[in-house]
């Protein structure tokens, strides 16, 4: 029984295979025992409230209910109905009559809620041992902090006593956790999952974030849970498109070298530099970016606005029961009674100013990946030293929410002293389904067995994606490719990548003549034609509309026919602009011709991003 893997994927297999709800809900509680750590749950369910629980879900079906039988936690700073919401402090203790809408969802969509996670009081820390409660173990080192604010839902999951958990993210803390305990952690866009019912530590920048086994769990979960709430005022819509492949070729920001920091921890830069060659054997293209404004940014978050947003959120409890709060969050959220509010309004010029500079710098590339943590510390060096070590551990993460941007925590590998090694990747808000792409492909490079169990990765499902009704196809031919110089405009307008293709045998690739941005045009032919590489993009009616408008001659938009026998609305050139054009089809794409021809490549290279 308690062989039972706890990936979602392999979880259904099993309940398909005759599995019982009640031999998930033994195993659940078979593997608590067995962790013997009474740091991880500050509540649990009772089995009897588990097994009325799975009952009301019905038989298995898990098209109507994508997590049915899938068991979870949640951190205690989100409201469970009928189960005490504490954040950390026992104090602080309510218990409210229903779920958080977050909990909701996942309820409807078949998730059993096993308990309450502990956590860094008042979620104010990325170490996990600012709890009154006993310190959870990291699951991988118990040397190791488990890392905070959500660590005990981050090693809830890594030992697979839930298929995955809830956590919350303001500063790092739905990333740092998973990074030490070899998961994943996807932080969402802020608003994505709604806050309602969440104990607040900055609610400008506050989000629910998701701990997993896997890539494809993660984005499951969040799918399940994404949708816009009246009933939080910052919940905005964020598409959850199902995880399909990602773009080919992807340009991703990394920290310029001068500008990297790992604190003198030469293992862990070693590991970052293994995960780069990684993704650029993944076909990625590495740019590297000054990081000073980025880290300038992350300074801002425990200053002036949001440190006094922490003292806002529980300054009526706090005036009242100081004495009742862990001595380092009380130290930190007790310095905002310092601060006025023009401190308030000189840390948010400075963010607009942050942001002014950096939002062309974020549209520059694809996306990043930074390391999760700059080095990984001991229980005993935080004890030590809690305000120094924790800041350390955000150099990578506090700058996220203030900018406005989605991250998804993944594991890369082991460290040259089998310390687990993570990264980041981090997009601009609404790319959540961007990211998570691309970490599945460099989790599933990796090779690693998943969290501290051992289990083996499971096969990736099958990377289709699923016909959206609303959206228009657009075959793609040459400079709008991914990695292309055009590119951009297909982003800008919120395209979304579908697959790789070929045309059907009809079609010659010719180089324009007299572009500023090299390009090349598709051509029907009677005879002589060949299979041409291309892209399959899809957009909005809208964007759609906008795209086409500006196309200029000698190309337009035609029905092209692929080789699968479908066909969709894409690039061809008018054979009157073919006047001093090359015929390069033999090279079978343009991206095979680029590759060859140097002098197009140094055009290219020079070309403006968008």
């Amino acid at each position: 029984m308690n062989d039972i893997r706890f990936d979602i994927g392999s979880l259904h297999a099993a309940y398909a295979s005759g599995m019982s709800v009640e031999a998930v809900i033994e195993t659940v509680f078979q593997r608590i025992s067995e962790a013997d750590d009474p740091g991880i749950f500050i509540h649990l369910a009772s089995k009897a409230e588990l097994l009325a629980e799975a009952e009301a879900l019905g038989g298995f079906d898990p098209v109507a209910k994508p997590l049915w039988g899938a068991p979870f936690a949640v951190k205690d700073n989100i409201d469970v109905a009928g189960m005490p919401t504490t954040a950390g402090c026992a104090e602080y203790a309510y218990l409210p009559a229903k779920d958080a809408t977050v909990v909701a969802r996942l309820r409807a969509a078949g998730a059993l809620v096993v308990g309450k996670t502990n956590l860094d009081q008042f979620a104010t820390g990325l170490v996990g041992v600012r709890t009154p409660y006993p310190v959870p173990r990291n699951a991988i080192d118990p040397k190791l902090v488990p890392g905070g604010s959500s660590c005990g839902s981050a090693v809830a999951t890594a030992r697979a006593i839930v298929s995955f958990a809830l956590g919350t993210d303001t500063a790092g803390s739905g990333r740092i956790p998973a990074g030490l305990n070899n998961i994943v952690g996807l932080k969402p866009t802020v608003g994505a999952l709604s806050a309602a019912g969440v104990v607040p530590a900055c609610r400008t920048l506050d989000c629910v974030s998701v701990f997993a086994l896997t890539v494809d769990d993660a984005h499951s979960v969040f799918r399940a849970a994404a949708a816009k709430d009246d009933a939080d005022p910052y919940s905005r819509a964020i598409a959850a498109p199902p995880l399909g492949p990602r773009p080919p070729v992807l340009s991703v920001g990394v920290p310029a070298k001068a500008d990297r920091e790992f604190f003198g921890d030469a293992a862990m830069q070693a590991g970052f530099e293994t995960a780069l060659r990684t993704l650029e054997q993944l076909g990625c293209r590495l740019v590297e970016i000054p990081f000073g404004d980025f880290y300038a940014t992350a300074n801002l978050l425990y200053e002036g606005a949001w440190l006094a947003e922490r003292y806002a959120a529980i300054a009526d409890f706090m005036d009242l029961n100081e004495a009742a709060m862990h001595p380092v969050t009380r130290q930190i959220i007790g310095g905002a009674r310092k601060l006025s509010a023009a401190d308030a309004f000189k840390g948010l010029y400075a963010l607009q100013a942050y942001k002014t500079r950096l939002a062309p710098v974020i549209a520059s590339v694809d996306l990043f990946c930074v390391p999760t943590a700059p080095t990984h510390y001991s229980l005993e060096a935080v004890l030590a030293d809690p305000i120094v070590t924790n800041s350390r551990l955000g150099t990578y993460t506090n700058f996220v929410n203030l900018l406005d941007m989605s991250g998804i925590a993944v594991p890369t590998g082991k460290r040259d002293d089998d310390l687990p090694m993570s990264v980041t990747l981090l997009a601009a808000a609404g790319k959540d389904a961007l990211t998570a792409a691309l970490a599945r492909d460099l989790h599933q490079a990796s090779d690693l067995g998943l969290g501290a169990t051992g289990w083996t990765m499971p096969a990736s499902p099958a990377k289709t994606f699923q016909p959206d009704t609303d959206m228009i196809e657009l075959v793609v031919v040459g400079a709008h490719l991914s990695g292309m110089p055009l590119n951009g405009q297909l982003r800008d307008l919120g395209a979304r990548f579908s697959r790789a293709a070929k045309t059907a045998s009809a079609y010659r690739l010719y180089a324009l003549a007299g572009q500023s941005v090299p390009k090349p045009g598709l051509v029907r032919v009677g005879n002589g034609g060949m299979r041409i590489d291309v892209e399959i993009w899809r957009l909005s009616p809208d964007a759609f509309g906008r795209f086409v408008a500006a196309i200029p001659p000698p190309l337009g938009i035609g029905t092209v026919e692929l080789a699968d026998g479908s066909s969709a609305k894409g690039f061809l050139a008018e054979t009157a602009g073919l006047s001093a054009a090359a015929d390069i089809s033999a090279f079978g794409g343009w991206r095979n011709f680029v590759a060859s021809s140097s002098e197009p490549r140094q055009r290219l290279e020079s070309a403006p991003s968008n």
